[in-house]
C-alpha cells in the first residue's frame, strides 16, 4: 500500500517532520522541482545549468508554458544584481 496516496503522504508527513522542516503538500514538491529546473544550478565552472519553461512544462505535463510560468516558477532576480555594471545608461 506504499502507492496509496494517503500512505504516501503519511510518509512524507513523517519525513518532513523528523527533518524538522514544516508540513507542507506533495504538491509543493512540484512547485520546487519547476522552480529549480527553471532557475538551474551553478556549476564548478561558474555556468548556471538550467532549463527552459517550455521544457518544464513538457515535464509537467503541461500544454503551454504560460502554466508554468503564471504557477510553478518563482523567478530568482539575485543573478540578476549588477548585470547592467559597467555600461552606460
Amino acid at each position: 500500500g506504499y502507492t496509496r496516496p494517503v500512505n504516501f503522504r503519511k510518509r512524507d508527513y513523517r519525513i518532513l517532520e523528523a527533518a524538522g522542516l514544516e508540513q507542507r503538500g506533495l504538491h509543493t514538491l512540484r512547485h520546487t522541482f519547476a522552480t529549480n529546473l527553471v532557475n538551474g544550478a551553478k556549476q564548478p565552472d561558474g555556468t548556471i545549468r538550467s532549463l527552459s519553461p517550455r521544457q518544464v512544462a513538457d515535464l509537467l505535463g503541461h500544454s503551454t508554458s504560460e502554466i508554468t510560468e503564471l504557477y510553478y516558477v518563482k523567478k530568482d532576480t539575485s543573478r540578476l544584481a549588477g548585470i547592467t555594471a559597467g555600461f552606460d545608461l
